[in-house]
């Protein structure tokens, strides 16, 4: 018999819906320096995406150890286009650290 609510660690995870949830790696200076002093690695992820879904695709996908996930949104910048406003889409950016002993290579070098 399953249980209603299942604890986070009975609960599992649809492996085709974890392929999507994260969406591209963020590399920019900020994602930088937080993977310098933290060992924090920074994507780009589903808005519908939730803290314990993002640890279990990033420990699927790079076959890595995560400590713990930070999920920030963003709001989307306002722009003008000549006479026309326009609005960057929302982002959802999450902040994966990894634990001490694992180390993740975006840059596509050879390891």
């Amino acid at each position: 018999m399953s249980r209603v609510n299942p604890t986070p660690a009975e609960r599992k995870f649809d492996e085709g819906r974890l392929m999507q949830v994260l969406l591209a790696p963020i590399i920019s200076e900020k994602a930088t320096m937080a993977s310098e002093k933290s060992n924090a690695v920074t994507f780009k992820v589903l808005r519908g995406a939730t803290k314990p879904e993002i640890k279990a695709a990033v420990e699927l996908l790079f076959n890595v150890k995560v400590k713990g996930v930070s999920v920030a949104n963003i709001k989307g910048k306002t722009k003008r286009f000549g006479r026309t406003m326009g609005r960057r889409d929302h982002v959802r950016k999450a902040y994966v650290v990894l634990q001490e002993d694992q180390t993740l290579n975006l840059s596509g070098e050879a390891a």
